[in-house]
């Protein structure tokens, strides 16, 4: 591979290297291991704006990358919440939640290209916010671990603007797809 293609493919790849780390982020949470789950969440972070920023300033989109940042993105952030939540760090609802909504906007998409009517996914004001709020309190959570704070104090409340924001997006994604559907 030529210094050229590898420089050209760097974005995919660093996608790529996000996606690999998401189940060695598992496993350290699993493993209750707070401070590299954290230090490894935080360079996973860097990676999705060092990807992202590469691919537009030096043209490097591709339609490989417009696929695997998305996926490396959600499977981090899912991954994330459901593994806080099968070690007890987090209800399983607010797990069950931010699952449910990506499968909900992944299935609507799906079924709309079966049926040969494909929806134009955009992101939404309220899907930005809930997905700044989502990462915001993953890492404020991580961090709390790894330096053995409590969290008592606001992890209530934070809970509450994430679900919040989240049954919000799925909501406008919801009424977004049933418009384009015809049946609403």
């Amino acid at each position: 591979m030529s210094t050229h293609s590898l420089f050209a493919s760097l974005p995919n790849l660093i996608s790529l290297g996000r996606l690999i780390l998401v189940p060695v982020i598992v496993a350290l949470i699993a493993q209750m291991s707070w401070d590299w789950a954290f230090a490894l969440f935080l360079v996973a972070g860097l990676s999705d704006a060092i990807d992202g920023w590469l691919a537009k300033r030096f043209n490097l989109s591709t339609e490989l990358g417009a696929y695997l940042d998305p996926i490396a993105d959600k499977a981090l952030l899912v991954s994330i919440y459901v593994s806080l939540a099968v070690v007890g760090v987090l209800p399983a609802a607010i797990a069950i939640l931010v699952v449910s909504r990506d499968l909900m906007i992944v299935s609507a998409g799906l079924v709309s290209w079966v049926m040969d009517k494909p929806v134009a996914i955009r992101p939404l004001l309220v899907s930005k916010l809930n997905t700044l709020a989502q990462i915001a309190f993953a890492t404020l959570v991580l961090l709390a671990k790894a330096a053995g704070w409590e969290t008592a104090p606001w992890l209530s409340y934070a809970l509450y603007v994430v679900a919040t924001l989240t049954l919000a997006s799925a909501l406008a994604y919801l009424v977004q797809w049933l418009r384009h559907m015809e049946l609403y």
